[in-house]
């Protein structure tokens, strides 16, 4: 695991840059598997992992910190961002933004993965989900793919 110390403005950029340089071998695997809802939803774990290899979230609206992904690839197709739910948002969720329609990535994650999706609605732009809950949306040209889950209550609720 890389730490950063204290850094000079110029340098923290250098560094930041360098730690955005190329996805770990494993990000198929801990990404693609939260993303199926194969995995435990943590937040936590996400935000740190994504922080660990791509940087500080560049944004956080609508619930969630965005993460830019350059040159992650899942299912063939280029990972242009990866939102992690953050407090505010009543459930944890993993989503990504993905360089292809949802039909062609529902396509490639049957092909690559052997999970299946049916349409839930019948509107022009269909809702995908599979089985244990990973549902595909279109987002403007490109598709979106998140697992969200319940937040569990914290241990004095319970």
């Amino acid at each position: 695991m890389r730490r950063l110390r204290f850094l000079p403005a110029a340098g923290l950029l250098a560094a930041s840059l360098a730690t955005q340089a190329a996805p770990p071998s494993h990000f198929g695997d801990v990404l693609g598997n939260g993303l199926l809802c194969r995995d435990q939803t943590s937040n936590r774990y996400y935000f740190d992992y994504l922080s660990q290899y791509f940087g500080r979230p560049y944004k956080r609206e609508g619930g969630a910190y965005w993460f830019r992904t350059n040159d992650a690839i899942l299912w063939g197709y280029p990972v242009l961002e990866v939102m992690i739910s953050d407090e505010s948002f009543p459930y944890s969720f993993v989503g990504a933004v993905t360089d292809t329609t949802p039909e062609e990535l529902e396509k490639a994650i049957l092909r690559q993965d052997g999970q299946a999706y049916a349409k839930i609605d019948t509107s022009r732009y269909p809702v995908r989900e599979s089985k244990p809950g990973s549902r595909i949306v279109y987002f403007n040209t490109r598709s979106k793919i998140y697992c969200a889950k319940f937040k569990q209550l914290p241990p004095a609720l319970r």
